[in-house]
């Protein structure tokens, strides 16, 4: 990984901002990673305690989200952009801390998160790459003796007992099916005539004579 990072800043494909910015110059970026070639790197894996479900999980809430939700924006005013941070390098009540960023900094890098044109958030690898999935699914099972998957039975509706037409509006929020919780009777309907709007100039009743 170090080596592709010469690379790339060899090759001039590396971009530098604010304080990052001496690293441009080679002898400094040389310098800054020379502390991490010292280090051993190692890949620690093991089984997760509450099941591959529980990883799933984990990693849907990073995979489904943007890149800073609202309720961590504090302010927006003449300094800049003020949201909540986690500091990890801190203990304690001091770990939750507030940073505020120039605008066109903190746009910078929200849009670092914003994937570019062609590339996907989640794509599948191996033998679930969606070119060969069918082929590699169907070679699997015939390697492991597993008889072939039936298709589901189509389910015929039942024209006998079809639930009547639901006419409610969809919610304007989410597009699903309103709820009615409550219906409110017509005044006419409890002995009160419906009654015309009164004439200009005059103050109508609120309550009947």
């Amino acid at each position: 990984m170090l080596s592709q990072l010469a690379d790339a800043h060899a090759a001039g494909r590396l971009v530098f901002f604010g304080d990052l910015d001496p690293l441009r110059d080679p002898e400094a970026f040389a310098a800054y990673l020379t502390p991490l070639r010292k280090k051993n790197w190692f890949v620690y894996a093991k089984r997760p305690f509450a099941g591959p479900e529980a990883v799933l999980a984990y990693l849907s809430r990073y995979t489904h989200r943007v890149a800073i939700s609202n309720n961590r924006l504090i302010a927006l005013d003449d300094r800049g952009v003020s949201f909540r941070v986690k500091d990890y390098r801190r203990n304690g009540r001091h770990r939750q801390r507030v940073m505020t960023l120039a605008a066109d900094e903190f746009i910078r890098r929200f849009l670092l998160h914003v994937l570019p044109r062609g590339f996907h958030r989640i794509r599948h690898y191996g033998l679930l790459a969606s070119a060969t999935r069918k082929a590699n699914i169907a070679k699997a099972r015939d390697l492991l003796a597993l008889p072939a998957p039936q298709p589901a039975p189509e389910e015929t509706p039942d024209t006998t007992t079809a639930a009547p037409a639901d006419h409610r509006p969809p919610c304007p929020h989410c597009g699903g099916p309103m709820i009615i919780i409550e219906t409110f009777e017509p005044r006419y309907t409890q002995g009160a005539q419906p009654r015309a709007p009164p004439p200009s100039g005059r103050t109508a009743r609120t309550d009947p004579p």
